[in-house]
């Protein structure tokens, strides 16, 4: 699917297709401090340990590294301090309902900029077991050859 024209992604945790599966997506926004925001138009973000739990029924995000702004005077921001999330209530209420029947966890995606606002693309996930990912490696090392070999033709 082509993403639309008005966003940039600043970045994304590529390692979550292999460690979860995905089940369902959800936008979010973000609560951030200024240096933030200039840090990541900077490109300046890691999702690589992050996770979102619940703090008192408002989703936080943990984790994400957002490196300091470099520029930045003496207004200078932690860079892995919790951060809110900001969804609609119902959201809300449907990803705390499928936390606790358990087996499931909420990741973020990706961080971007959709025109002037930060979101992040979160999703509700399983973990995937070591002979999921070892299934994993398999298809993928199968489907590359079998390009090669169409290539060759």
């Amino acid at each position: 699917m082509a993403e639309p024209k008005n966003i940039k992604i600043v970045c994304q945790n590529k390692k979550a297709s292999f460690h979860y599966f995905i089940e369902k997506k959800f936008e979010a926004g973000i609560i951030l401090q200024g240096s933030e925001v200039k840090s990541l138009r900077q490109g300046g973000a890691n999702l690589g340990d992050a996770f979102v739990d619940f703090k008192k029924g408002v989703p936080v995000l943990y984790k994400a590294h957002i490196a300091p702004y470099g520029f930045a005077t003496h207004a200078q921001h932690m860079p892995e301090r919790p951060r809110e999330l900001l969804l609609h209530k119902r959201e809300i209420e449907r990803i705390s309902k499928e936390l606790k029947m358990g087996g499931l966890t909420v990741i973020p995606l990706k961080i971007y900029f959709r025109g002037a606002y930060a979101k992040v693309e979160l999703a509700l996930a399983k973990g995937k077991k070591v002979y999921d990912k070892r299934d994993d490696i398999k298809k993928r090392i199968s489907d590359r050859e079998i390009s090669r070999f169409n290539k060759a033709k």
